[in-house]
Order: C-alpha cells, then sequence, then structure tokens
C-alpha cells in the first residue's frame, strides 16, 4: 500500500538518523540504556508490575502514567459520602444476614473510617415494569418501584477479542442462556465495538428472548486484528518504541534481527494508536451502561466477555494519560455511583503464548530473539489476566480466565450474591492528594468471605464535575441509551403552521427525586439540551441548549421538592420525520436524564 510504503522510508529515515546521533560525540553509547531505564540481562530490566517475573528481560514502561501524578484535588463540597456495597458470604458462597454496623471495619489507605451509614440490602427478580406513560409522553423512568433489583448487563466486546474467539464466546452464551439462567433474572444484551455501543435487546426476563437477538449478532474484527503479538507486546511494553539508539546499534549487527526490531517498532506505533482508540471505545461503553443503570435501585452486574483490557495496570492507580485519563476515572466512578460490578469473561480460553503454537510467526528463530519473544508473549499473556482481575476488584467483581467452559463463568458471573450490605463513610476533603484510595472492609465474624470494590480514584475528574460537562452533554446527546440518573418525561405539545418551517411546542418535566438542590445555599444548575435529528439519515435540523441556574426562595424550593421542574420550549423543523434527543445535566453532581422521542411534523 502507498501509505504503508511511506511510512516505512520515514521511519527508516529516523532510524539512521537516531544511529548517527548516537555516534556523535555526547550521544549514549551503543549498548547504554535510556534515562530511567536500568540495564539488566539481554534487553533491559523490568519494571514494576503485578507480573514483574515474567518481564525480567524488559524496559520499564515510562507511558504509563498514575492518577497520583495529577495536580492537587479541588473539592467542590465539604461532604462526599462514599459508599460501599460488601458481599459477606459463608464458606459455600451463601450470603450471612444479620450483621451490624458493628461487625464491619472500612480501612482507607490503612487509616479506619467512621461508618456512617448501614443498610442491609436484598434485591429482588420481579420484573422491571416502568409506569406506562400517558399517551403522547416519553420517559426514562427505569421502574415504577424503588426496590432494590438483580439486574445482569451481558456485554459482547468486539473490539478487544480477537475475530474467532467472538463467535466461540456468542456460542457459550447461548449455551448459558439455554441452559443455566436462574428464574426471573433480568438481563440485557449489548455490544461494544469500534462503532460504538449497541443495544442487542433491553431488559428481560425472558433468556428465549436474548437468544432470538443474540442470532442476529454478528462479529467485527477487532482494533488489534492481524497486528503480531509480538508488536502488540512491544506496544503495550515500550519495549521497542522506548529503545535507545544504541540498542538499535546491538541489534543492528544482527542484519536479520535488526530489520525486524524496525518493523516490529514501526508497526508498534501503529498498534499504540489503535489502543487509545480502543480504550475510548470501551471506557465510552461502561459509561453508557452506567448511566443507563445510575437510576435502577440496587447493585447490578456487569458480565464482560472480553479478549482483555486495552491498556494494562501496573497498580489500580494507572490510567491512560491524556485526555484519555479523564475519561478513564470519571467512567470508573460512573460504575461505583450505579453500584455495578464489573465480572470479566476472558472468552479467549486457555491460551498457548508459545511462539512454536503459532503458525502465523514470522519473527527471529535465533536463540535470543526466540527468547526475548517468548518472554514478551508470556509478559503479555500474564499482564492481560492480572489487568482484568485488577479491574474486577477495582469494581467489586471477579474475573474469570484459563477455561474453556465460558458458560460455568457466566452463569458465576450473573449468579454472584444478591444480597449484600451497604456501607458509608465521609471523605475526608482535607486530603488534597490525588490518585487511588485504597478500600479494605473487614468483618468480625469467623468464617466469613468479604468482597468489595478494592477503592476508588479522587481526582479533580471524579470530584469537580465541571471538568467534564461540555464531553458529558455531547456523549450524552449520541447515545444509543436512555440515561436514568435524573428522571425525566417529555410531551410534544401544539404545532404551529407558520411560514416553511413548522413551530413544535415541547414540554419537559423532572421528577420530584431529581431535585436534588446544590451548594450550601440550595442552589439550582441544570443544563438543557435538545437535538432533532432526521430518522432518515440522521441529519440535525434543529437544536438548543439552555442553563437554569439560581438560588431560589424557600417556596420556590419547597415547590421543586414536592413537584418537581417544569420547563417548556420549542423547536423549529420543515415537516419530516424527526428523532429527537432530550438530555438535562446537573452540573452540581454530573447526573444526567435523557430520553429519545420520535416526531413527525407535517
Amino acid at each position: 500500500m502507498p501509505c504503508r510504503r511511506i511510512f516505512v522510508v520515514l521511519a527508516f529515515c529516523l532510524f539512521l538518523s537516531s544511529v548517527l546521533q548516537a555516534q556523535r560525540p555526547g550521544g549514549r553509547g551503543v549498548g547504554s540504556p535510556p534515562p530511567g531505564v536500568s540495564k539488566g540481562p539481554g534487553s533491559g530490566a523490568a519494571g514494576p508490575g503485578p507480573a514483574a517475573a515474567n518481564r525480567a528481560n524488559l524496559p520499564s514502561n515510562p507511558t504509563v502514567h498514575h492518577a497520583e501524578d495529577e495536580a492537587k484535588v479541588e473539592f467542590r463540597s465539604e461532604t462526599i459520602l462514599v459508599q460501599v456495597p460488601v458481599i459477606v458470604s459463608n464458606k459455600s458462597h451463601i450470603h450471612i444476614p444479620g450483621l451490624s454496623r458493628t461487625d464491619f471495619q472500612v480501612l482507607e489507605n490503612g487509616k479506619e473510617q467512621k461508618i456512617a451509614s448501614f443498610e442491609e440490602i436484598e434485591t429482588g427478580h420481579a420484573p422491571l415494569t416502568a409506569a406506562p406513560p400517558s399517551k403522547g409522553e416519553f420517559s426514562n423512568l427505569a421502574s415504577s418501584q424503588d426496590a432494590p433489583r438483580n439486574v445482569t448487563v451481558i456485554a459482547l466486546d468486539t473490539i478487544n477479542t480477537p475475530f474467532l474467539d467472538q463467535a466461540y464466546g456468542r456460542k457459550q452464551l447461548v449455551r448459558y442462556l439455554a441452559n443455566s439462567v436462574e428464574p426471573g433474572q433480568v438481563s440485557a444484551l449489548v455490544s461494544i465495538s469500534s462503532r460504538g455501543t449497541r443495544v442487542i435487546h433491553g431488559l428481560t426476563a425472558n433468556p428465549a428472548e436474548l437468544m432470538e437477538a443474540l442470532k442476529k449478532v454478528s462479529g467485527e474484527l477487532p482494533a488489534l486484528q492481524g497486528v503480531d503479538i509480538d508488536v502488540q507486546a512491544a506496544a503495550v511494553t515500550g519495549s521497542d518504541l522506548e529503545s535507545s539508539p544504541g540498542d538499535f546499534l546491538l541489534n543492528f549487527n544482527n542484519t536479520e534481527q535488526g530489520l525486524q526490531d524496525f518493523l516490529v517498532n514501526g508497526d508498534a506505533a501503529i498498534a499504540r494508536m489503535q489502543q487509545d482508540r480502543a480504550i475510548e471505545s470501551t471506557m465510552r461503553a461502561f459509561l453508557d451502561i452506567a448511566w443507563s443503570l445510575t437510576g435502577v435501585p440496587g447493585k447490578k452486574s456487569l458480565v464482560w466477555a472480553t479478549g482483555g483490557l486495552p491498556f494494562y495496570l501496573d497498580s489500580a492507580g494507572a490510567v491512560p494519560g491524556g485526555y484519555l485519563s479523564v475519561l478513564y476515572e470519571r467512567t470508573i466512578q460512573a460504575l461505583n455511583d450505579a453500584e455495578i460490578s464489573v465480572y470479566p469473561i476472558d472468552v479467549r480460553g486457555l491460551v498457548n503464548y508459545s511462539p512454536n503454537a503459532d503458525a502465523s510467526y514470522t519473527g527471529s528463530k535465533t536463540p535470543n530473539a526466540f527468547a526475548q519473544n517468548l518472554a514478551a508473549r508470556g509478559w503479555l499473556q500474564t499482564t492481560t489476566l492480572d489487568t482484568l482481575k485488577d479491574f474486577a476488584d477495582m469494581t467489586g467483581g471477579r474475573a474469570f480466565y484459563n477455561s474453556n467452559d465460558l458458560a460455568s463463568g457466566f452463569k458465576r458471573a450473573a449468579d454472584d450474591s444478591s444480597s449484600y450490605y451497604l456501607l458509608g463513610y465521609y471523605l475526608d476533603t482535607k486530603n488534597t492528594k490525588a490518585g487511588w484510595r485504597q478500600l479494605k472492609v473487614k468483618v468480625h465474624k469467623s468464617g466469613t468471605e468479604v468482597r468489595a470494590r478494592s477503592g476508588f480514584f479522587v481526582t479533580n475528574a471524579t470530584v469537580n464535575p465541571e471538568l467534564a460537562h461540555k464531553s458529558d452533554m455531547t456523549f450524552a446527546l449520541t447515545s444509543p441509551f436512555d440515561s436514568t440518573g435524573i428522571p425525566l418525561t417529555v410531551r410534544f405539545k401544539d404545532v404551529s403552521a407558520d411560514g416553511p418551517k413548522k413551530k413544535v411546542q415541547f414540554g419537559l418535566h423532572v421528577a420530584p427525586e431529581g431535585m436534588a438542590l446544590g451548594g450550601e445555599r440550595n442552589q439550582l444548575d441544570l443544563e438543557v439540551a435538545v437535538l432533532a435529528v432526521t430518522k432518515k439519515d440522521g441529519i440535525a435540523a434543529d437544536s438548543l441548549a439552555q442553563t437554569l441556574k439560581g438560588a431560589p426562595n424557600a417556596d420556590t424550593i419547597a415547590k421543586l421538592k414536592a413537584d418537581g421542574l417544569a420547563y417548556s420550549n420549542s423547536l423549529e423543523l420543515p415537516p419530516g420525520q424527526y428523532m429527537v434527543r432530550f438530555v438535562i445535566r446537573d452540573n452540581f453532581s454530573g447526573r444526567i436524564g435523557s430520553v429519545s422521542a420520535p416526531l413527525t411534523v407535517n
């Protein structure tokens, strides 16, 4: 391909330039490591991480970022309640009921916290039935009942999963749906792809409906399809991308190995860009799902059928870097707020990562190069599993891997304890250091097994909703899900026939429970956005945005809390068929409510 040849020529010029630079006075000598990388046997010493033993011959990765390196946190509120769902079971994984507040101990970064709220919760299996709206009304209300529900969302990840493994994962999912679903289990099915998140089937207690919808699902080439596994290892570790010119010279003494390293390095740069796209798509999908379930009470399960997280965690505080860090931290917070635990299922099953078992292996088979590739592949596989485990722990879930019996993994994830305890304590807002706050929950009762999320981020992205204001609104307007953080109902009213465009009146109503007035003086700060697009081709036809901000008096506050908020406005549209998206955001909390409504203008 012409573009590929141009890239190779440019990369080779840069390669020669780096070689010449290394030979100039003052340049790094042959074999000397780049700054910050200590030299060990082979190509370099490993950096810290969960699989350090498998990285002994790889350099540390200077591309890894951590939340604790970010700026000090500026809290917008002096009182922030941290809520922690806790599963307590016996050795047979059966819920232990009747525990009291004094049986629990909560530690944040090793320091005991005073438990401010305590509740034992049992979720039900009754179907989620929304109150039927009046004729002409459209609502995002998830349920007419406030009782917590046992809800499972199954996400088929095509952007991070090898193509052939996607088909096997779907087959195993059908097996689970046909044989192992508990009666009354409420589930939904979505897909995560490079084109965004798609609802395959909404929440239902009928597994036959999910199986029928699953038959219409096809696979997609993942972000790194066709990328050599050795290139993936280089992209993740940065071992080739960050090599010194001296390292290139060492390998260049062996012509075959030098050319192979040169090609791997160029492909790894492309793979790194593809990984960034995969990170963004994955996190946006999780954010989508979290927002859609925020209004559903109770602890929910997100069963994630995947081939791995698109970046690796050397610690819970690791973040992707750049603008992706804000999205990542915001997503983890949204999952916590919605009480969603993530259960990754590695649909690759048992993996043999040896180059000898890979018919597509094109790397050098010289002893040193083969050993290096084997070590990189082993590290990549081990780190992929460790990262899935770490990510599950961060949300209070668990990972399933190293098994070809995926159906059992689906069942165990969906059947995870539906009874739990919800503990709350107030965050110390005087501690303004950004980073990951580690959580540890202990139960003073013998014979118990305790599981809770391993911590949470405290960064400006998680405590200051203003940082994500614009991206939140843009994302909510284009999301395929209705966000339920703010209960919302809309109705189209009169249509005037003046001129080529018709004025379409609408009314928007926020339920009283959605009126969480913020600030010390009960201030109101709501952002409203409406977007109308043509049904046929999705072209924007009209839009509006408005901020409702102020400090209502006592009588107005009482009325808002009793009746909710009513808002009216209009759109100007020519005759045609439209889909109108309504979004409202509480700028104090960052909560979002959205609903889509079809509209025909005659």
